[in-house]
């Protein structure tokens, strides 16, 4: 079995905001696998998806972002998750907008999310898809993951959005190192 969790914040006005990139890769990949999330439990919706054999947990944790590690790690502990079969889809103020990166494990980069889950997991060792959102020094930090891509950023975000379903398909059927040399591109 496979978590895979979509960082965002919950609630309409959160809806298309930078920080909810992890949310929108999620749609993505249900949308392919016509699931939808009407599933409740731990304060998460989820889908599942069966690929092959395997159950795949789609999770959306309900809380805010800075809590999410709660919900991620009640999965986890319900479901006996091996940490290596999680993966956290979330933003990165450090790249570029819409740039995709593939890691085993690695620092919080002072995202709140992150760091609560790996202080509700006890560890930062559970892959990660970071999604480029960029930054903005002349914005307050909040203010800009809470604000809407602009509509020059609009057509970059759309073209991730629409290899997610492929990196996912890759993702479970692929070795992660082959994973991370298709889409970690320069």
């Amino acid at each position: 079995m496979k978590l895979v969790a979509g960082l965002g914040n919950i609630g309409r006005e959160y809806q298309d905001t930078r920080h909810n990139i992890g949310f929108m890769c999620l749609d993505r990949i249900a949308d392919s696998f016509h699931v939808t999330f009407d599933k409740k439990k731990f304060n998460g919706s989820y889908a599942e998806i069966n690929y092959s054999g395997e159950k795949i947990i789609l999770l959306k944790p309900e809380k805010y972002m800075n809590l999410s590690g709660e919900v991620i790690a009640a999965f986890v502990h319900f479901y006996k998750i091996s940490l290596t079969d999680i993966l956290v889809i979330s933003d990165d103020l450090d790249m570029p907008v819409g740039k995709i990166k593939l890691k085993y494990k690695g620092s919080s980069g002072g995202h709140n999310g992150l760091k609560d889950i790996e202080k509700n997991l006890g560890t930062n060792e559970y892959k990660r898809l970071k999604i480029g959102i960029a930054n903005n020094k002349v914005i307050d930090t909040k203010d800009y993951v809470l604000g809407k891509f602009k509509e020059g950023e609009k057509a970059m975000i759309e073209e991730t959005l629409a290899c997610i379903p492929n990196l996912f398909i890759d993702y479970l059927t692929l070795d992660f190192e082959h994973v991370m040399s298709k889409y970690n591109k320069k």
